[in-house]
């Protein structure tokens, strides 16, 4: 009887498990030449923050700020799980980005901005400059827009200097920004607006892209109108030039709403707005995620302990010196480029290079031209990046000689064999590569090896950052032991300075969300009993390095056997014409679910039967006959969303003859129709009712 019993355990926790098929890959040493310039070279770090120091070691890193007035309680949990850092101290980040650096660094380049024309001089704005603008900006919103402390203001902004500028402008006034990515439409950035309760909204009249002036003051005419549905009315409407001779716009200017931000700003010429000094824990920006469905969580992050977790992680883990000029290839409208192109790297005085552009304009040797142009040595982006590199230009890093002594990856995993091609191609063999993982609701870097002290390892992301200490547990909160090769849950047993403090105007929902599925005890105020649950699948291997699979919902329940959907993707990307894969699940009458895969293919190959065949017996080879796809469609292009993210969810729409919903907004919104003949048919209607697995499958996050 016991025994029996024993196996129904053994049955329910092996499907409560994502099954892992990964091959464990070498480890790659770091070179002696980036150790012997590393910040971080003393492996006391580790004793320094081990769980008996916590919370006190993240002392180190809020002592890399200047604070008006010094903290008396380091954390404070007395109302867990939102959890308070730094208590009793204030600071101001605008100051510790800007004004702090003048007296050594004003005449160095804080940010040096390269349009995506490339006929348009590139521009340096050193820190004495960015000091002037800043103040001339937050002169502007204080006694024109009348914004104070505490407010909330939404800026739908593209990647120009105005950005970060009127970032920086916020945060010296204790105005909370809302920063929502350039390329969501104006819908979207009306709820946001609702949600945050902004009653202005800073815009800009048009930007570049793909080779293109895009008009985007029409978003903002649209936002309004939709924050008035939703309840918010906006009082005003600040609009940037793009250009400096002429409009970016068609769209009319609504008199006694909208303001063009260039003419106001000569009425403040010169103007200096002292710095507000915030408490610690009070916000500093809202973050919302990008989920598909659903309404958007607006992660509300603090001004202290998010401020110091991104300048100590920018030093420690991406190595970041002033003396370095450094690249992340993000969009500021994600938590990346809020953490690691503004609040991180200008607290350590860094150099930083500003794209307007994509990646591939007007070629694939674009990214390589500007990193040797402006001798980056530091380089960031995400697999989505470095896969579309990758597949436009396989031999493009060869031909230029920009040489970094640091990459990182971010975003989601990274397949090994795209690794190999970042480290090998884009890095010449002579970088450390950083493969970084956390999320918008964390802040900062989660799981990273430590440059100078850990090896590399080709799709892991490595050992937990200082001070972090992740645990996988299954369904039921057990504890999957190290190197037993089973995947679970991934999740944090400690709160950190990075960590969001709420989900904004919903608090239930954050303690739902990221606290309720592991809480040992919702009474207790011992931050032991709540581990916060990222929603991520992981595995961690016998040398302690974790591997991130995926979100949870990225499964396939393949008769029983839950398969991840980032294990089945990298075993494609190992058949060598494969450029991209994204797999998603088809219903199945006798397996419920079974994969089927999407394939593009690197430049001048023809698509053929062939290599369908490659890929089935990719995956057979690596994962098992289990894992045999339905089909293997090779398409041109695969959906994508603004920021390059496959659209999976499309994709399984297609699959399985549902709707595909509204594809305006994505960056290429023809080839959804392109595929839905290919696997459909010319003429056929969607008329199948999606479970809801597939609904939701694939979502952004």
């Amino acid at each position: 009887m016991a025994r029996a019993h024993e196996t129904q355990i053994m049955t329910e926790v092996s499907e409560a498990e994502i099954a892992v098929h990964w091959k464990e890959e070498a480890h790659y040493l770091p070179p002696a030449k980036f150790i012997g310039q590393a910040n971080l070279t003393d492996p006391a770090i580790n004793q320094r923050f081990s769980l008996d120091r916590f919370p006190e070691c993240f002392r180190e890193y809020a002592d890399l700020l200047t604070w008006d007035h010094y903290w008396h309680t380091t954390l404070d949990t007395s109302n867990a799980p939102y959890w308070k850092w730094f208590v009793g101290g204030r600071l101001n980040a605008s100051y510790n980005c800007v004004d702090r650096h003048l007296r050594r660094h004003k005449n160095k380049a804080a940010f040096i901005f390269v349009p995506e024309p490339e006929d348009e001089s590139h521009a340096a704005i050193t820190y004495q400059e960015l000091y002037v603008r800043v103040n001339e900006m937050a002169a502007l919103l204080k006694d024109f827009a009348g914004l104070r402390a505490g407010d909330r203001v939404t800026l739908h902004l593209p990647m120009t200097p105005e950005l970060p500028i009127t970032m920086l402008a916020c945060a010296r006034l204790g105005v909370i920004h809302s920063v929502v990515f350039g390329g969501f439409s104006g819908e979207a950035c009306g709820i946001r607006i609702a949600d945050s309760g902004s009653r202005v909204l800073i815009t800009m009249d048009g930007y570049y892209r793909n080779g293109k002036l895009l008009d985007h003051k029409p978003n903002a005419d649209i936002a309004v109108a939709t924050a008035q549905k939703e309840g918010q009315k906006v009082d005003k409407v600040l609009v940037w030039r793009r250009l400096r001779d002429r409009p970016a716009t068609a769209a009319p200017m609504v008199d006694g709403r909208d303001f063009v931000v260039n003419d106001l700003l000569k009425n403040y010429a010169g103007d200096h707005v002292q710095p507000v000094s915030m408490p610690a824990e009070a916000p500093l920006f809202l973050m919302y995620t990008s989920g598909t469905t659903g309404r958007p969580k607006g992660c509300q992050h603090s001004t202290g302990g998010y401020l110091a977790y991104v300048a100590g992680t920018s030093k420690y883990i991406q190595d970041i010196h002033p003396t370095d000029v450094y690249w992340c290839f993000a969009d500021i409208g994600w938590i990346t480029g809020h953490s690691y192109i503004v609040y991180g790297p200008l607290s350590l005085a860094a150099t930083g290079v500003l794209y307007e552009g994509v990646p591939t304009y007007p070629d694939a040797g674009r990214p390589w031209r500007i990193a040797q142009r402006h001798d980056v040595n530091i380089f960031h982006t995400s697999p989505t990046t470095i896969r579309m590199l990758r597949k436009a230009g396989p031999d493009e890093p060869k031909r230029y000689h920009h040489q970094f002594k640091h990459m990182t990856t971010v975003g989601e995993p990274i397949e090994p064999e795209v690794w190999k091609w970042y480290y090998e191609v884009v890095g010449k063999g002579q970088a450390v590569i950083c493969d970084t993982w956390w999320q918008t609701e964390n802040g900062g870097f989660l799981c990273s090896t430590k440059p100078a002290l850990d090896s590399m390892k080709p799709g892991s992301a490595g050992p937990a950052v200082p001070g972090i200490f992740p645990v996988i547990y299954d369904e039921e909160g057990r504890e999957i032991p190290t190197g037993s090769n089973k995947a679970g849950n991934i999740c944090i047993r400690n709160p950190w300075p990075g960590i969001m403090q709420t989900i904004w105007g919903d608090p239930e929902r954050y303690v739902k969300t990221y606290y309720a599925k592991y809480c040992k005890n919702p009474k207790s105020k011992d931050w032991r009993d709540w581990p916060y649950f990222a929603g991520d699948g992981a595995t961690q291997a016998p040398d302690g390095y974790f591997r991130i699979l995926g979100r949870v919902d990225d499964v396939i329940n393949v008769a029983g056997h839950r398969l991840g959907t980032k294990e089945l993707e990298s075993a494609c990307l190992t058949v060598p014409e494969v450029a991209e894969a994204a797999v998603v699940p088809v219903v199945d009458e006798v397996k419920g679910r079974v994969p089927e895969v999407y394939v593009s293919l690197k430049p001048g190959i023809a698509p053929s039967k062939v290599i369908q065949e490659k890929v089935v017996h990719a995956i057979e080879t690596t994962i098992g006959k289990i894992a045999r796809p339905k089909e293997v469609r090779i398409v041109p292009d695969m959906p994508k969303t603004r920021s390059g993210k496959i659209m999976r969810r499309v994709l399984a729409a297609i699959s399985n003859n549902m709707d595909t919903g509204d594809v305006t907004t994505l960056a290429n919104p023809d080839v959804v129709e392109q595929i839905r003949q290919m696997v459909q048919g010319a003429g056929r209607v969607a008329t199948k009712a999606a479970p809801e697995d597939i609904k939701r499958f694939g979502d952004e996050r």
